[in-house]
């Protein structure tokens, strides 16, 4: 018992460094500048794979290649998910960069949403009442949003569609964090050189431009990229998806914190109207979730006693 609860605390640590660090991301990236964000996507896909490499070096866990190469739709899924995350970390870190960060905690606070709409469209998953009603909630936040902001939140939908599809793939997929990440890192891998090379032949990159410390931070892009998987990792295995599924919230709560203390981004009537209805929806889709944990847990027959077997 002392152990199970010892490993419990453990993966409760190990999720909320994970989710606490996605969080502070929109801290990091301005320090990147003045590198463009393609210039960073490009540096952060190279030294993700350098970063994950060591860290599977280190580990000796080499023995998942080999299968995986013998089997190509499973590869093909990684690189539709090498893509969409390329995709989804590119609009992200230009939405920071830009002064967007509270549309950017906009997209993973709308990400569950989108996540159950795919669970239907793609999986057939049947949907509960609650899950419906927070669908539509939804559906109705991003209306009085987009006339809030005067256009659609495509930065928020941008980034909540590609993360939803990524979390698809990797689902698909089922192969560990490090791994899968290795994977994703090595197909960007050659594109993301390529264009770091062409930038340089320019004249036009970063990297080595503006001093060491410039370039020591872009080279701790890949270290910033996989520490937080590794807890998350750590997380998955110890703790509910129930204790997951509420953690996440700390990430975009964090980010919609900084961007209106630290980066000071306008708030209007609408926009709270907006992010309030969103809010109304993430709620009811955790007490739905609490509600069904609970229901399944009593379910559960009690075990028999030792004594009455015996008897």
């Amino acid at each position: 018992m002392a152990e199970s609860s010892r490993e419990a605390r453990v993966g409760l640590w190990n999720g909320f460094a994970a989710y606490g660090m996605w969080g502070l991301f929109p801290l990091f990236w301005p320090l990147l500048e003045p590198a463009g964000a393609v210039d960073i996507l490009a540096n952060r896909m190279v030294w993700s794979l350098v970063a994950v490499a060591a860290l599977l070096l280190v580990r000796r866990r080499w023995g998942w290649i080999r299968p995986l190469l013998r089997q190509p739709r499973r590869l093909a899924l990684l690189a539709v998910a090498a893509a969409t995350v390329s995709v989804n970390w590119g609009v992200y870190i230009w939405g920071v960069n830009s002064g967007h960060v509270v549309e950017t905690s906009l997209g993973y606070f709308i990400n569950p949403l989108v996540t159950i709409a795919f669970g239907v469209l793609v999986l057939r998953e049947r949907l509960r009442t609650a899950q419906w009603a927070a669908v539509g909630v939804g559906v109705a936040a991003v209306a009085v949003l987009t006339v809030a902001y005067g256009r659609l939140p495509w930065i928020a939908l941008t980034l909540a569609f590609s993360f939803a599809t990524y979390g698809l793939m990797k689902k698909k997929v089922a192969l560990g964090g490090p791994e899968s990440l290795a994977v994703e890192s090595a197909v960007m891998f050659p594109f993301a050189l390529g264009f770091l090379v062409y930038l340089g032949v320019r004249g036009e990159g970063s990297l080595g431009h503006y001093g060491w410390g410039h370039t020591a931070l872009l080279v701790a892009s890949g270290v910033v990229t996989a520490v937080p998987l590794m807890c998350f990792g750590a997380a998955a295995l110890r703790v509910p998806l129930t204790t997951l599924g509420l953690l996440q919230y700390l990430a975009p709560v964090f980010q919609f914190l900084i961007g209106v203390t630290v980066f000071h981004e306008s708030m209007a009537p609408a926009r709270w109207a907006g992010f309030g209805l969103v809010w109304v929806a993430l709620a009811v889709l955790s007490v739905d979730a609490l509600r069904r944990v609970r229901a399944e847990r009593r379910q559960v027959p009690a075990p028999v006693p030792a004594e009455a077997v015996a008897s």
